[in-house]
């Protein structure tokens, strides 16, 4: 019998090449209920894994966890397990006014402001997401009349801020459109095992935000923007 990944408890003969990844299991278990004959694959701690086909091609939706650590080791067993494309669908906060919740960010690449990916590779490297999946997201959203932003996004480890102010305003002239807390881990490891990654957002506030009064993710416009970005991404996935 194959050994199972130790931690997403997946069945490497089980799992397609190409992947769509996300942090909410519970987005998972949503985008896995758009595939034809969707099912469960495992699951474990953050990591739950489902399979199923898009336009005829064989796919699976794997949940990451919120931050860098945890994510990177499922993007590792999933290239360990022959992914061969993964595609991540997730948030973000804007760092551009005219990045307005609901709207979409194609990450080109990442500021690796997380400490995983510095304990991967040497400072200076950087962190860009495959050239082929970013123009398959741009071909997948132009598609369907969805207007999305491209550009460089943050990735960091903190999400509630500490007593260390962060200097949000030098990425701001700095032209990052937004920050989250998976990218840089997902095109560096893509990067050094030669995997093809890419990662698509849903803008669901202002990364400045104060985030006990003003941050509120959970509004319709959010939603429709999360439903939108994961019909992209599985277009884009199965685009060649």
């Amino acid at each position: 019998m194959t050994d199972r990944l130790p931690n997403l408890k997946i069945n490497p003969e089980e799992l397609p090449e190409k992947i769509i990844v996300c942090g909410d299991p519970s987005r998972a278990e949503q985008i896995a209920s758009l595939l034809d004959g969707g099912r469960p694959l495992a699951k474990n701690r953050e990591y739950h894994s489902y399979k199923g086909n898009w336009k005829g091609i064989e796919v699976a939706i794997v949940s990451h966890g919120v931050g860098s650590p945890g994510a990177a080791v499922c993007f590792e067993e999933l290239i360990k397990g022959g992914a061969q494309v993964l595609i991540r669908v997730g948030t973000a906060g804007s760092y551009q006014k005219e990045i307005q919740p609901g709207h979409l960010v194609i990450s080109t690449a990442a500021v690796r402001m997380d400490g995983l990916t510095r304990q991967l590779v040497p400072e200076g490297f950087p962190a860009i997401a495959n050239r082929q999946i970013v123009e398959q997201l741009v071909q997948a959203a132009s598609s369907k009349g969805q207007y999305v932003h491209e550009g460089i996004t943050l990735t960091l480890d903190v999400f509630y801020s500490g007593v260390v102010e962060f200097p949000h305003e030098l990425y701001k002239q700095s032209g990052v459109l937004a920050v989250e807390m998976e990218n840089s881990a997902l095109f560096t490891i893509g990067a050094i095992r030669g995997v093809k990654t890419g990662a698509i957002l849903a803008i669901d506030g202002f990364a400045d935000a104060d985030l006990s009064n003003e941050y509120n993710p959970h509004t319709d416009v959010v939603a429709k923007a999360i439903e939108q970005e994961a019909l992209v991404a599985l277009d884009a996935l199965v685009l060649e």
